[in-house]
């Protein structure tokens, strides 16, 4: 008979819904509910706007930039449905997230709706997952902050910044400054607090809308409709290729799923944030994309570095600000992912620590007066700044794709199992037609997965099988689900680390 380990014995197993012991142990809907309600626990002050703009914000960035110039080789003009595909493969796995984060509004996204679902284990797996995906992914994207500001200074001034300075070491430099300098910033920003780091956000994420708004009317004013005229030079599955491609500029919608304990209204507002971010997203990447072939044909476009600057310089004929104001745009556009992203990391890392898991969690997971945990942003901050700063991560960077699309799997299964075994929970926001969508949404996750290379995978097995050790040797031993006999009736609730 299955047994709920805790410190005054065992518990026995009496029904659906009951957690299970050891690494299995669960969070049950009670206990995650009296932990949002925690009053020594984050701020809340992040409205449904607010959460909108931190999903668009995580979202739109270099993939719209640069992966039209990537994706369009293969799909033609038909990249138009390469991005509406991607972004109907993406819906179903929003959809499980916006049920879950309405359902269990706590920070952690993945990790704490595994833990709820699929037990410890699987929730310390798809956190060790979590932290390799934002780490590298922050890191990536500030490498990429820096060649741009490169290639503007040059443009506005004439400003020709060595490579020395501008490169991580074996791409031709010695130390990227401004990668690090950024990372550095938004970590000083990230320490302010929440809310204002949510207002600094919204601000990029309307400058970076305009920009593209101003983008789309030029290039539906200097429309050639013969550019659309072959439209899949490579038939359906160029296609389909292109958006397997594609799908990778959808990922950062997720961000949203980490603020559950910071959101005023997040039975409300979660699902608001995650689903109205990823459909403005959509309709923002099909106009962008259309308006890209309408100035230039698509062969122009595709393995441009900056395939955008390429359109609006070549077919608007505006000369070269049209150009330094879509560079412009990219900064503003990567600054905003690199906060949204970096905000995910710490929340989730912040939840691990408060569950235990973490060797000096508790002391890492202490809050500020503020209410923001200053000690796992100045960690992280520092890390991903050396990072980005001394590592060429071109090679690693797929480690950021098989992590979302993991974690995007374990969410999906999550909603069916929280069905069954939970069923009498407060569920806000429901997923239609379960379990066909969330069995969809995984098997679309486990199809792009296939698609990843080899050696992709052999680094992430090699990254779990270190998380693993750290689980078996510290995590399990000291749990606090596991040492204070959680069973969602009883006992005392995890609480912040500012409660000490």
């Amino acid at each position: 008979m299955a047994t709920t380990a805790g410190r005054g014995g065992s518990h026995p197993k009496s029904g659906p819904g009951t957690d299970y012991g050891g690494i299995f142990a669960r969070k049950r809907g009670k206990h995650l509910k009296r932990e949002a309600d925690d009053s020594s626990g984050l701020r809340r002050a992040v409205g449904a706007l607010d959460l909108m703009a931190l999903g668009i914000g995580g979202t739109i960035g270099t993939g719209i930039f640069v992966i039209i110039g990537e994706a369009i080789g293969q799909s033609g003009p038909a990249i138009v449905l390469s991005f509406a595909l991607a972004g109907i493969t993406c819906i179903f796995s929003a959809l499980s997230y916006s049920e879950l984060a309405a359902a269990i509004p706590i920070s952690g996204s993945a990790y704490t709706y595994s833990y709820a679902t699929l037990g410890e284990l699987v929730a310390w797996i798809i956190g060790w997952d979590l932290i390799i995906e934002y780490g590298f992914s922050v890191s990536t994207i500030a490498v990429g902050w820096g060649g741009y500001l490169k290639d503007l200074l040059d443009s506005l001034f004439g400003l020709s910044l060595p490579t020395s300075i501008t490169a991580p070491p074996g791409e031709g430099g010695t130390v990227n400054l401004f990668a690090a300098g950024l990372v550095i910033a938004v970590m000083f920003l990230l320490m302010a607090g929440v809310r204002e780091s949510a207002r600094a956000n919204t601000m990029l994420v309307l400058t970076k809308l305009l920009i593209l708004v101003f983008f789309v009317v030029v290039g539906f004013t200097h429309f050639t409709g013969s550019h659309f005229d072959d439209f899949a030079p490579h038939g359906t599955s160029g296609t389909v290729d292109a958006a397997a491609l594609i799908f990778f500029a959808y990922i950062g919608f997720d961000a949203v799923s980490t603020t559950g304990e910071e959101a005023k209204k997040p039975q409300r507002d979660l699902p608001i944030g995650i689903i109205g971010s990823l459909a403005i997203v959509t309709v923002v990447y099909i106009l962008v994309a259309v308006a890209a072939i309408g100035l230039v044909p698509s062969k122009t476009l595709a393995g441009a570095d900056a395939p955008l600057t390429e359109a609006i310089r070549q077919g608007a004929g505006l000369g070269s600000w049209a150009g330094d104001i879509m560079s412009f745009g990219a900064l503003v556009a990567i600054t905003s992912v690199v906060l949204t992203i970096f905000f995910g990391q710490t929340r989730i890392f912040f939840s691990m620590c408060r569950d235990g898991l973490v060797p000096f969690g508790k002391a890492l997971s202490k809050l500020s007066p503020r209410k923001v945990p200053v000690r796992i942003i100045t960690l992280f901050g520092i890390l991903i700044a050396i990072m980005a700063a001394l590592i060429p991560l071109s090679e690693l960077a797929e480690l950021v794709n098989i992590g979302t699309l993991f974690a995007f799997l374990l969410v999906n299964i999550g909603v069916i199992v929280l069905r069954r075994t939970e069923p009498d929970m407060e569920r806000p926001f429901r997923v239609p037609l379960v379990p066909l969508f969330p069995l969809i949404g995984a098997a679309l996750c486990i199809y792009l997965m296939t698609k990843l290379q080899g050696t992709t995978w052999w680094r992430f097995g090699i990254w779990l099988a270190l998380g693993l050790l750290i689980y078996a040797f510290y995590g399990r031993l000291h749990s606090r689900v596991q040492r204070d006999g959680q069973d969602g009736e009883s006992g005392t609730p995890v609480t912040s680390g500012a409660g000490g």
